[in-house]
This record gives C-alpha cells, sequence and structure tokens, in this order.
C-alpha cells in the first residue's frame, strides 16, 4: 500500500526520546490503582483563598476573558505583577514591555529557552532539577551542563558548589538557569550564593533565567532573593513566577516572566507559538490574589511550614535520613538507612509495601547515581492526610 509512513522509523525524534512518560504520571498512576496517598506529584488537595475562586467566577459571569485575552496577558495581572515584584523586593517593572503572562511556568520555561538558545549552545543547570528544564534545553537543540548540588548531612541540606559551577562554564555556555527555592532539595539558595552567581553571569557575559515559582514558601529564617535585584542582573534575567503554588490553584496555569523589554519580545515571540493565549478568565482572578494582603501570604507559609514538620518528623520516625527543607513544598529524604539504595525500586514497591507514594530524585539527575539513594515526598497536603501517610510508614518500616 502506498503513502503509509513506515513504522521502521521511530516517530519520536531523537531530542525527545530519552524522556518518555513523566515519573509524575507513572507514579500518579500507581497511587490511583493502588489506592495510595499520593505525596509525588506536588498539588494540593484542598483548593485556594475563596475570594480568590470567587473573582475567577466572578470574571466568567461578567464574561472577562470567555474569548482570546490579550498576547501578553490582561493589563490587569501585568500590572499586579508588577505591583507584588515592586512591593516585595523593590523592583520595577513596566507592565506594558516588561511582564509577560504564561501558561504557568512550565510554558514560561519552555518558551525563554526556545527563544534564547541557539542549537549548540550550553545551559548550566543546577541538578538535580525540575523535569521540563532538561527537555526545553533538548527541544532548543541546546546541550545541558549539569552542576550538582551535593548533599550535607551535617547541615540537613544541599550545597551548591561554587567553584564547580564556575568551572562548568565554558565558551560555549549562553545562560545559567537557576531554581531557588530549589524543587526537589528544598535549598534555598544565599545572598552570598547569588551574589557569586551574579558576578560570574556578569563577568561571563551570561543570560541567567530564575524560576521563583515558590518564593513565598520559605522557612526557617531563610531570604528569597531574587537574582534580579542584584548588580548587573536586571538586564540580563529573565524571572519566572507562578500562581499555581502560591495559591494553590494548580490547575488554573497561570504563570508569567518579568524582563528587559528585549527579553520578553524574545520570549513573547516563542510563546505566541505555543498556547498564543490561555487562562482568560482566571487572569483577572490572580490579579486579585497578587494584591492580597501580607497576612494571606504569611498564613499560607505557616501552615506549610507546620506540614513540613508533621512530615520530618514522621519520617524521620519511620527511619528515613530526613533533609529538612529551607524552601518549597518538598522534603528530600535518603533511603539508605532503611537498608535501601535503589529510589526507583523503592517508589515502585512503595504503594504496596506502605499504601504511599513518593517519587524517585534519580529522574531529576543526568548524573543518576548521585540521586539514587534520594527520594522526594510532597508536604502540600491536608494535616490528616499527612498524619496518615506518616503512620503508615511508620508501620511499613519500623520494627
Amino acid at each position: 500500500m502506498t503513502g503509509m509512513t513506515s513504522t521502521a522509523r521511530p516517530f519520536l525524534n531523537r531530542r525527545l526520546a530519552e524522556f518518555g512518560t513523566t515519573i509524575f504520571a507513572e507514579m500518579s498512576a500507581l497511587a490511583a490503582a493502588t489506592g495510595a496517598i499520593n505525596l509525588g506529584q506536588g498539588f494540593p488537595d484542598t483548593d485556594g483563598p475563596e475570594e480568590v475562586r470567587e473573582a475567577a467566577v466572578r470574571a466568567l459571569r461578567d464574561g472577562r476573558g470567555n474569548q482570546y485575552p490579550p498576547g501578553p496577558g490582561v493589563p490587569e495581572l501585568r500590572t499586579a505583577v508588577a505591583a507584588h515584584q515592586l512591593r516585595r523586593y523593590g523592583l520595577s517593572f513596566d507592565p506594558d514591555t516588561e511582564v509577560l503572562v504564561t501558561a504557568g511556568a512550565t510554558e514560561a520555561i519552555a518558551a525563554t529557552l526556545l527563544a534564547l538558545l541557539e542549537p549548540g549552545d550550553e545551559v548550566v543547570a543546577l541538578e538535580p532539577y525540575y523535569d521540563s528544564y532538561a527537555a526545553c534545553i533538548a527541544m532548543a537543540g541546546a546541550t545541558r551542563v549539569p552542576v550538582t548540588l551535593r548533599p550535607d548531612p551535617g547541615q540537613a541540606r544541599f550545597r551548591l558548589d561554587l567553584d564547580e559551577l564556575r568551572d562548568a562554564v565554558t565558551g560555549r555556555t549562553r545562560l545559567l538557569l537557576i531554581n531557588t527555592p530549589h524543587n526537589p532539595t528544598g535549598t534555598v539558595l544565599t545572598r552570598e550564593e547569588l551574589t557569586a552567581i551574579a558576578e560570574l553571569a556578569v563577568e561571563r557575559d551570561l543570560l541567567v533565567v530564575t524560576d521563583e515559582v515558590y518564593e513565598h514558601l520559605v522557612f526557617d529564617g531563610a531570604e528569597h532573593v531574587p537574582l534580579a535585584t542584584l548588580p548587573g542582573m536586571r538586564e540580563r534575567t529573565v524571572t519566572i513566577g507562578s500562581a499555581g503554588k502560591t495559591f494553590s490553584f494548580t490547575g488554573w496555569k497561570v504563570g508569567w516572566i518579568t524582563a528587559a523589554p528585549g527579553l520578553v519580545t524574545a520570549v513573547r515571540s516563542a510563546k505566541q507559538f505555543l498556547t498564543y493565549v490561555s487562562s482568560g478568565p482566571f487572569q483577572y482572578a490572580v490579579a486579585e490574589a497578587l494584591a492580597l494582603p501580607d497576612t494571606y501570604f504569611d498564613a499560607f507559609r505557616a501552615d506549610m511550614l507546620a506540614k513540613r514538620d508533621l512530615l520530618a518528623a514522621g519520617l524521620s520516625d519511620a527511619g528515613f535520613a530526613v533533609f529538612r527543607p529551607a524552601g518549597t513544598y518538598f522534603v528530600t529524604t535518603d533511603i539508605r538507612p532503611l537498608g535501601e539504595g535503589d529510589g526507583f525500586a523503592f517508589c515502585r514497591s512503595l504503594p504496596e509495601r506502605a499504601g504511599v507514594v513518593a517519587i524517585p530524585n534519580a529522574v531529576f539527575y543526568d548524573h543518576r547515581e548521585a540521586g539514587a539513594p534520594f527520594v522526594r515526598f510532597a508536604f502540600c497536603k491536608r494535616a490528616e492526610v499527612l498524619a496518615d501517610a506518616v503512620e503508615r510508614l511508620r508501620k511499613a518500616f519500623t520494627p
């Protein structure tokens, strides 16, 4: 028969062939099949503020955003993002030329990397990293160069080796891809570390893409320092933000970038051929959410801190070595004290063994062996769900 596509050649191109189905889909399917408590994927099990949800309903009923919104995002949200950056960090952005609304942070990452990278460019990224980073770098035809955050058991955190970061930069390096607060390790880069990153970027004339979606989830006196606030960084940094993590409406997929006009124009050029526009009515609701008083953000952080402590204590009691996060809503653990060493095998067996789902950190590494013994648990769940999960883990792993 003529006109048929040959199946001898794989359909998926080589750039994406290594990625396959995400670990989140696999683990969530396991949770559904076994009835296990899903502490794998990072989404809350309750909705965010009622007034924000009602703002979305009001926008729908008023016919705002039911048709295509403006390409850069509705003016109300762009203005609210600019006001948030000014109020929180003293960063002044023009809502018309320096803010772009995206379909969540994931599209912001994709559009930014597709816009700014040429085939053959190198991207230095902190390993372990959110899985879309690697896929988007590959789609752009660029090469990822991982710099591994190393566990520091004495401090119960992961640390960045600044000398290793500097050594990773070559003449082919185009940009640094930074994530703080850091998923999955929970590390919050210090002002001193970020200053060193900024100095390196200026010295080597690098662009920096900084994923700051967990900016409102920092604990224990840690400080979130936007890279764009540091000397020489305002004009070379693309900052990525998102409503999903801060307001517990992850399904709305409302994100944004803030950057200098030339960078925003470049990213918009790629973004317009991805989703074009998205989340129309939800953009108006997120504009109102960003204007909530500080008491909301303080209460949100305090609630997550209590949940972090509940889960971290329970994991420690069950025998895990716990890296207590200074940010995000994930706890990374070391399974070697349990006599385990393969995070993939451990997580695939955990639903049957304990009725709990987690994520193997190795999926976030190029150097899989470096992440092999680490497993991530999400604590953005109701306290009673976390308590149930903790009890299941104690029964499974405590003699």
